[in-house]
């Protein structure tokens, strides 16, 4: 079955932000995140965002639920898969996204960058650059797969 309010088959991250409205308009300037809905009023509690088929949640923070700038440190890293990596990074540097690993090709075959948002969630924006398997660059396939 498929539900046209949760969309995602795989994963859906929640992200918190101090404030959605503002994360809407950044995540859509700095990373071309589209809107699909929003909800809540005075303030915007949440709303669900897409880049291509990589799926979101930002929600307000409150209670317990905190951001990395909040917190002072970072909880996790999202890594989002893009057809052209380097037109994204490109297009993350001139909204003034804070760079904080340089576009590069790694030993698993990935060509990506690391960015921090504006309330310091890390992301990693990856192409696929060569088929490379795990043991050749040193990591232990589990058995069984």
């Amino acid at each position: 079955m498929k539900n046209r309010s949760v969309p995602a088959d795989i994963l859906l991250p929640h992200v918190t932000y101090r404030h959605v409205a503002d994360a809407i308009a950044w995540l859509t300037t700095a990373f071309g995140f589209e809107e699909h809905y929003r909800y809540g009023s005075d303030p915007l509690d949440g709303a669900q965002m897409h880049l291509g088929d990589a799926w979101i949640m930002v929600h307000r923070a409150r209670g317990a639920s905190l951001t990395p700038a909040q917190l002072g440190y970072g909880t996790q890293s999202l890594t989002i898969f893009v057809d052209d990596v380097d037109a994204h990074f490109q297009r993350a540097k001139a909204a003034g996204a804070t760079i904080v690993e340089e576009l590069q090709e790694t030993v698993y075959g990935e060509r990506q960058y690391g960015v921090e948002d504006l309330d310091g969630h890390k992301w990693l924006f990856s192409q696929h650059a060569r088929n490379v398997s795990p043991d050749a660059w040193g990591a232990t396939v589990a058995k069984g797969r």
